[in-house]
């Protein structure tokens, strides 16, 4: 049977992009936010997202109209049994408690079955299941950022994740329009673990003064036949979350290609996180457009 409603825990940039994403499906989507104010901010996040695809020609008006119409918003996670939601995904930040103690208050609250997806790049799922009498139903899928337009989502079970939550995950994933791939359960998946060295060291680059962000941006995007070079990569998805990515890994498996680079550690302090804050290490306009010479070479030898 097709997925009627869906229940999105926190609604950020992830957020944002997977209620827009499963909006644009025809299923009813509720955010749950801790305040009214996050919830309208998110809202209005999603209306600019689709204004800025509506100025490239990419959407129309009326599929504003449509997908806007779909999401509610609450701040009362008792709507996961009110509107008896069939699949609840959390997408707060990459912190291990902070996710756990979304799915106890979720444990304690729901009282019917329902595919539970945690959205983490990094994140041990057997981890953040333990202890919950849910835990069977409680799945990992990273969604790539910016989620609408990137087709791919990684699927990834915990130790307690039942057989049927995976088939029902995946299946999910291919009504939402995604490629789903299986991952065992390991820190940094696929994505992340191969992407997160690359963006690390173009901002070694970067900090070297070897050549500008646009440079090096052109270089491998140009030389490598990528569709975005990675410092552009590492500003949609947050240096944040970047940051917290690396954090996560270089604890998890020691290794020195996950230690972040300093520039990015002191990025993120002075509060430049990139595309979503209309500065990280480019600048952005108020619809998300980069600036073009907006990040000269910020050291030299």
């Amino acid at each position: 049977m097709p997925t009627k409603r869906v229940g999105i825990i926190g609604a950020g940039t992830m957020g944002r992009g997977i209620a827009q994403s499963i909006a644009a499906m025809g299923i009813e989507v509720f955010i749950v936010e801790l305040t009214e104010e996050l919830a309208k901010e998110a809202i209005q996040g999603i209306g600019q997202d689709i204004d800025a695809e509506i100025a490239k020609w990419g959407m129309t008006e009326s599929d504003k109209r449509a997908i806007l119409v779909r999401i509610k918003t609450t701040t009362d996670l008792a709507i996961l049994n009110k509107k008896r939601l069939e699949v609840v995904i959390e997408c707060v930040p990459e912190e291990l408690e902070s996710k756990r103690e979304v799915f106890k208050k979720v444990d304690e609250i729901l009282d019917h079955e329902a595919l539970l997806i945690t959205n983490t790049a990094t994140l041990s799922i057997s981890e953040i299941a333990a202890g919950l009498a849910c835990k069977g139903m409680l799945i990992g899928m990273h969604f790539l950022n910016p989620v609408p337009k990137t087709p791919l989502v990684e699927v990834v079970r915990g130790l307690a994740t039942l057989d049927e939550t995976e088939k029902k995950a995946r299946a999910f994933a291919e009504e939402m329009g995604k490629t789903p791939v299986a991952v065992f359960e390991y820190p940094g998946y696929i994505t992340a673990r191969v992407i997160v060295p690359l963006l690390n060291e173009a901002l070694y680059v970067l900090m070297e003064g070897v050549a500008s962000a646009e440079d090096i941006d052109t270089a491998i995007r140009l030389g490598f036949n990528f569709g975005v070079g990675p410092l552009t990569l590492a500003d949609q998805i947050g240096l944040d979350e970047l940051l917290l990515w690396m954090e996560s890994l270089h604890d998890e498996l020691g290794d020195l290609k996950y230690r972040p680079c300093p520039l990015l550690r002191k990025l993120v302090r002075a509060g430049f996180l990139g595309k979503k804050a209309g500065k990280g290490i480019f600048e952005y306009d108020e619809q998300g457009r980069k600036i073009p010479g907006s990040s000269p070479l910020l050291y030299h030898h």
